[in-house]
């Protein structure tokens, strides 16, 4: 059984490691695999669109444990999510939400049997005792029905809306990577049927004449727009890093300037 890990935890100190150290505890035949201990602290935003991205490259049955969680220890609740062969673990702030996208066929529960926490249990730690915890127990074979309440809803995020006009598209920043790679919400299907090499891509006062196949038809230096392994719009500098050279930051707006 896969565990897939993704939080803003970093390598710096110990919580990944503990975490681990739960699972291996619990079931040492669980297989661990890092997505990501990258996601910029505290941005639930950016820990959904990695989790939505990683999903489908996982066998079914991954137990996914994704952990972005300022609210932890308030009234947000601990959950487990079973959805189409899936299994996902996190905090009911949004993280799991785009992961999940038919929520109706979904089986929700509310995290809440302390059998299956670590005691005592931390009120600033839930990664490693109820999260990682459960995942391990879970991978055992333990029933997705014997960790707590059912539930009915989740906190769920959306990926902000781009606005069609006559001759443009407008857009924002959703994701910036460790390159400094801009991500945008303009997805492939948004620009269908425009012819890409004449589009025009506007960020401030940068100005990206068409979309690329890859980074590499930019000169060093240079800024490129390529559609991103994402499927999304992406602004970047080849041999170089857009998110310095033009101080954009998440929510700024992009423009697409259409030429038919």
């Amino acid at each position: 059984m896969i565990i897939a890990l993704t939080t803003d935890f970093g390598y710096q100190d110990s919580f990944v490691g503990i975490m681990k150290g739960v699972i291996a505890g619990i079931n040492p035949q669980a297989r661990v695999i890092d997505i990501t201990h990258g996601i910029p602290p505290q941005d639930i935003l950016a820990g959904a669109l990695t989790l939505r991205h990683s999903v489908k490259y996982f066998p079914p049955g991954t137990i996914h444990v994704a952990v972005v969680d300022p609210g932890v220890g308030s009234a947000r609740r601990p959950l487990l999510l079973e959805c189409e062969g899936n299994y996902f673990i996190g905090p009911d702030n949004g993280v799991l939400s785009l992961a999940v996208e038919n929520i109706r066929s979904a089986q929700i529960v509310q995290l809440s049997n302390p059998t299956y926490h670590l005691y005592p249990t931390s009120t600033t730690f839930h990664g490693r005792d109820i999260f990682a915890s459960a995942a391990a127990h879970l991978s055992l074979g333990i029933p997705v029905s014997a960790f707590g309440e059912p539930g009915e809803k989740i906190v769920r995020l959306s990926m902000p809306g781009v606005v069609r006009k006559e001759r443009s598209i407008e857009g924002e920043i959703v994701y910036i990577d460790k390159f400094g790679n801009l991500f945008t919400n303009i997805g492939e299907h948004d620009l269908s049927g425009q012819p890409m090499e004449t589009l025009d891509i506007v960020i401030g006062s940068v100005w990206v004449r068409g979309v690329s196949q890859n980074y590499a038809r930019a000169q060093e230096g240079e800024f490129v727009a390529v559609l991103n392994s994402w499927g999304l719009l992406e602004i970047a500098v080849y041999k170089d890093n857009a998110h310095k050279r033009t101080g954009a930051k998440i929510g700024d707006k992009v423009e697409v300037i259409l030429t038919r």
